[in-house]
């Protein structure tokens, strides 16, 4: 599978739809880093991340192998961002304070990442992975999602999100672990901005090169009559965090 171009196509939607991550992950990441000059954020899609990232680091490289994404990441003084692959770089050793990954490590050649992640990171430099999973609305709604929606897309998510889906445990991990506190992840939403975003996931746009738009036209009907009136949603989604230090 060409990986890239899964996220490729509709880069523009993907920048005005994925959520924001919260306040309280970058500040605990700030508080286990024992220096804020410079990280790296990995797979920095439309560089997301890295923004909120410059707001606690001096500097910020930003890499994606998609230049889609990179051709719709805003500009930021403190942020750079390239077209590099996460395995290999042209970053000096001993680089960084820290390396992130935001929503994108199940996709990466771990027996050629992590090399490349321990060369980049300095002594008792900090990695942190991150990622979120299914969206909860209600009883109701998350049934007719179910039902109308995730169902259908199922067959056409590639494997490597399943190392997401389960937390990334069995991801292999050479870092001295660090403990993580629980952080939340929601979003006041729209129906329609529910929708966007899960437009730009992967096997929805799979799922439409090979089936069409009915079911996503369908599936947004049904929520959207149990949506009610109100307007905006709470959006809960799980989110995961692994973290570890380089040891001497």
């Amino acid at each position: 599978m060409d990986i890239h171009k899964l996220f490729d196509d509709k880069s523009e939607l993907y920048a005005q739809a994925r959520p924001r991550y919260p306040a309280s992950l970058y500040q605990w990441l700030k508080s286990v880093c024992l220096n804020h000059d410079a990280v790296w954020d990995v797979g920095c899609g439309n560089g997301q991340a890295a923004i909120d990232l410059s707001r606690y680091f001096r500097r910020v490289e930003a890499t994606d192998i998609s230049a889609a994404q990179i051709a719709n990441s805003p500009n930021c003084e403190r942020v750079r961002f390239s077209i590099q692959p996460a395995e290999y770089t042209n970053f000096a050793e001993s680089s960084f304070d820290a390396v992130c990954v935001a929503q994108a490590l199940h996709w990466f050649d771990y027996e050629r990442f992590w090399p490349e992640v321990l060369r980049v990171l300095k002594k008792n430099g900090v990695f942190a992975a991150w990622g979120y999973r299914w969206p909860q609305i209600d009883s109701s709604i998350d049934e007719a999602l179910e039902q109308s929606f995730l169902s259908v897309i199922r067959p056409y998510w590639a494997s490597q999100n399943k190392l997401l889906w389960d937390g990334y445990k069995d991801v292999p991990f050479p870092l001295a672990p660090l403990e993580v506190p629980s952080i939340e992840l929601t979003m006041n939403w729209s129906v329609s901005q529910f929708f966007a975003y899960l437009h730009t996931w992967s096997a929805t746009r799979r799922c439409m090169e090979a089936r069409g738009w009915g079911f996503f036209n369908e599936s947004f009907q049904k929520v959207s009559a149990l949506w009610g009136a109100e307007g905006e949603r709470t959006v809960a989604m799980d989110f995961v965090v692994i973290a570890g230090r380089k040891m001497a």
